[in-house]
């Protein structure tokens, strides 16, 4: 019983994110800046003058959730081939995002220290969600030399697959596949010769369901090109790619999909990615990437990542996806889990951005944001 990801808005990035300001004048991306303790204390509850959402929406509003059964228990091997650490550790904080804008635009808000140095000041994913091919090479490039000049890992989200969410909330992307290949090619064009993690296409796999066979094919066909596309253009990108959550589908479902969308190629992939803009315990998300990399059957050296912005508490039990109550920041970002397997643990959703119930999807909404981080 969980959703898809969450809500993206139509021009910006999915939530959880910062974004990169094109046409449609969204951000999509979040700010990376990785430290200390993996765990957040509680910190006393400080009174709140508003509730209402702040600022216009982000880049995007993930994909509508669909409720879908838990996958069976399975018996997965632990995968004992550690992976080889980037020559970097830390994550890149980008200078520009809705909770930035927020904590600029209140000095005086009684929530804004908590909100900064558990929120703001944290790496989060940079997305890039409206379909603006005119301005997508020079977005992304900004991004990555920004991430290059501090010697730092900026990780981007490229969200603009067609029908991206089944008509959901986060409906939109590129008119057909032909203008996606061609929108992949000026977004791969931005990424430079340093080091980037590529979140490619939340839900784009897992919620493939949807489709037809023939267009679920012809999916699976454009995110295998896109993957050889990225790792071409910069060989030191890492391209993973969507497995959903370890809610959702079975692992060796989710692997024969992700199998056929070209995740097993080393030409095309570094593994896959889970949780995105979703609350499942970091350890049951550990183990369920482990189960699909076994069941996707190599090559060696693939791993996953997983979205640990708002999974402090785990996922409800009654399977709500859209802004729960009694949430909590999860692990903070960074590229050193000490997992085997396990190659980082992100913020791709930014936290504080809505689904849509307690604020417009995409929003920033600050009292969401500090429920989340005291």
């Amino acid at each position: 019983m969980v959703a898809a990801a969450s809500v993206v808005v139509a021009v910006g990035g999915v939530t959880g994110m910062m974004a990169a300001v094109g046409d449609g004048g969204r951000p999509d991306a979040a700010r990376p800046e990785v430290t200390s303790s993996p765990r957040l204390e509680p910190l006393p509850a400080v009174p709140s003058p508003s509730l209402s959402a702040t600022g216009s929406p982000s880049p995007g509003a993930k994909a509508s959730p669909k409720k879908k059964a838990r996958p069976e228990p399975s018996a997965s091997k632990t995968r004992t081939k550690p992976r080889a650490a980037p020559v970097s550790t830390r994550l890149h904080l980008h200078p520009e995002s809705r909770v930035l804008d927020w904590v600029r635009a209140n000095p005086g808000d009684p929530r804004r220290a908590v909100i900064k140095s558990r929120i703001a000041d944290r790496p989060a994913a940079v997305w890039f969600a409206d379909y603006s091919p005119d301005t997508i090479t020079s977005r992304v490039r900004a991004v990555t030399s920004g991430g290059a000049a501090q010697g730092r890992v900026p990780v981007l989200v490229p969200y603009a697959i067609p029908d991206r969410d089944c008509g959901g909330h986060s409906q939109g992307g590129a008119p057909d596949l032909d203008a996606y290949d061609g929108w992949i090619d000026r977004f791969a064009a931005g990424l430079g010769t340093g080091e980037v993690v590529v979140v490619l296409e939340p839900d784009s796999v897992a919620q493939a369901e949807c489709l037809s066979a023939g267009e679920r094919a012809d999916r699976f066909a454009s995110l295998a090109r896109a993957g050889r596309v990225l790792k071409e253009a910069n060989p030191r990108a890492r391209v993973y790619f969507d497995a959903g959550h370890s809610g959702w589908h079975a692992p060796a479902k989710q692997a024969g999909w992700l199998r056929q969308a070209g995740a097993a190629s080393a030409a095309s992939s570094d593994g896959i990615f889970s949780n995105v803009s979703n609350f499942h315990d970091t350890a049951d998300e550990v183990a369920y990437d482990r189960a699909v990399l076994d069941a996707l059957g190599g090559p060696p050296g693939l791993g996953a990542v997983i979205d640990t912005s708002r999974n402090g508490n785990g996922a409800p039990a009654d399977g709500e996806w859209c802004d729960p109550a009694g949430r909590r920041l999860g692990r903070t970002p960074t590229l050193s889990t000490g997992e085997s397997g396990i190659d980082a643990y992100l913020w791709v959703k930014l936290p504080g951005e809505s689904d849509g119930c307690k604020g417009a999807p995409g929003t920033f909404t600050p009292s969401y944001a500090y429920e989340l981080a005291r």
